[in-house]
């Protein structure tokens, strides 16, 4: 209830004080389980594109936004779903909370980037947003937004008004249909990965470069890396127990491992 109250005070403000642009809006489904996956240059990119879309979305947003007073009742009266920027165990929690969303024919929004850029490039996706598709047969809607950076600049807490803004969201993409077979194999989240990125580059027009937004992205860059090589000596004991059982690994964000159910059948 509160959702649709803020929205509603909200959406004339934002309009009002922006030029918002939309493209695209009808390949977001009227109804059903949907990902919206967009690039993310700012923390306003959270409020621009519930803002339009009819539908409730709901965001995996990072935790830290819960832990403060400034932001916490937001996010909570809002229903954002927390993400421990740890991993593990508590991120694959928030992953199962994004599944249990798409299971009741939510919308979900998620960044595969996993964090807003530190510069105006698009940068590598992380595998989580293809692994919620695989797992959940959910369509993904890739998304492109301009403008927000220069509303609300890295650091900046207030928003620059009269500064335009562009949403443009592309074609559904059946992630499951062509790699759901696969799901349990990291190159195909690899791959699905990098298909929703490049249509997000076609929509949002950035540079696009390959490697994560942070540092902190490198243990799971290692993983992904070890994945592609096969099993060294020292992972033969990790992989053995994988094959009894899906892993949670202590990867970092939305690169964590978490157990894939078989994509619903149409219909």
């Amino acid at each position: 209830m509160l959702y649709g109250l803020l929205k509603a005070v909200l959406a004339p403000i934002l309009r009002g004080l922006f030029g918002v642009k939309v493209e695209g809006l009808e390949n977001v489904p009227a109804s059903g389980p949907v990902i919206i996956a967009s690039n993310h240059q700012a923390f306003c990119d959270s409020l621009f594109i519930p803002l339009v879309v009819s539908r409730r979305v709901t965001f995996v947003a990072k935790a830290e936004y819960f832990k403060s007073w400034k932001t916490a009742w937001f996010f909570r009266a809002v229903g954002q779903i927390p993400m421990e920027r740890s991993g593990g165990k508590a991120s694959a929690r928030a992953l199962g909370e994004a599944l249990d969303l798409l299971s009741s024919g939510g919308c979900l929004g998620i960044y595969p980037e996993g964090t807003r850029s530190p510069d105006e490039r698009l940068h590598r996706g992380r595998t989580g947003v293809a692994r919620l598709a695989l797992s959940s047969g959910a369509p993904v809607v890739p998304v492109g937004i301009r403008g927000t950076r220069a509303i609300q600049p890295i650091g900046s807490r207030l928003l620059r008004p009269f500064k335009p803004v562009e949403v443009r969201f592309g074609r559904p993409l059946d992630l499951a249909a062509r790699y759901g077979h696969r799901s349990y194999d990291p190159l195909a989240c690899r791959q699905a990965t990098d298909e929703l990125m490049w249509e997000i580059r076609q929509l949002s027009g950035q540079q696009y470069v390959d490697r994560y937004a942070s540092r902190s992205a490198q243990p799971a860059d290692e993983l992904e890396s070890q994945h592609a090589r096969g099993p060294s000596s020292g992972t033969r004991a990790v992989r053995a127990v994988e094959e009894v059982a899906p892993p949670v690994a202590p990867v970092s964000r939305l690169d964590v491992a978490i157990p894939l159910k078989a994509p619903r059948a149409a219909g």
